[in-house]
């Protein structure tokens, strides 16, 4: 059953490529790997603590107000991780910028909360955020990887083919952010179609 939930996160329901949410993070923060990494653990940390507190408030939370309910719950952490990065890790606090706040919003997170935390146990609850939040680091690294390659000739900041490579900067800006996404989209949708 754990195994289930998570795998569902990372490959049959993955938030970035099967789906196509959390789009505005995912294609702004995906030119170097080290952001997509910070954005993917921030927004796992968020996806895991608030799927358990609306797991766990659920059966006291009125319908009337669940979603605004949701965002408060979501914000809390949200601030919880903007103001540990702001402390521990001020360069990625500031590469990431106004995308940290905006988790508050992701249809990710409001999704899980009101698709799945909001009719799960806590244990579940947590699985189905620890899913999502591998699924969309996953699918940021992959991207972000494949444009800090071709855009800036690194991986990491760690140049890999020397000064004399002509980096295709259209990778690194917001065509290639599109490029890359359709490309990888459109690859994991046929190969999903044939495992069905």
């Amino acid at each position: 059953m754990a195994g289930k939930i998570i795998k569902n996160g990372i490959i049959d329901e993955n938030p970035t490529f099967r789906l196509v949410l959390g789009m505005c993070p995912t294609l702004a923060v995906t030119t170097a790997v080290s952001n997509a990494l910070g954005m993917g653990a921030a927004a796992t940390f968020v996806l895991i603590c608030s799927n358990m507190v609306i797991a766990l408030l659920r059966n006291f939370i009125p319908a009337k107000v669940r979603i605004p309910a949701y965002v408060v719950i979501i914000a809390a952490f949200v601030t919880i991780v903007q103001l540990l990065m702001k402390a521990f890790l001020p360069a990625l606090d500031s590469a990431l910028g106004i995308f940290i706040p905006l988790i508050v919003v992701n249809c990710i997170i409001l999704g899980r909360a009101e698709a799945f935390a909001s009719k799960n146990q806590v244990v579940p609850s947590i699985l189905d955020g620890l899913g999502m939040g591998i699924g969309f680091t996953l699918a940021l690294t992959l991207i972000a990887t494949i444009r800090e390659i071709l855009g800036n000739g690194t991986f990491l900041g760690i140049s890999l083919f020397g000064p004399g490579y002509p980096p295709a900067l259209i990778m690194i800006l917001a065509p290639g952010g599109f490029i890359t996404l359709g490309l990888l989209l459109g690859l994991i949708n046929k190969i999903m179609k044939k495992k069905a």
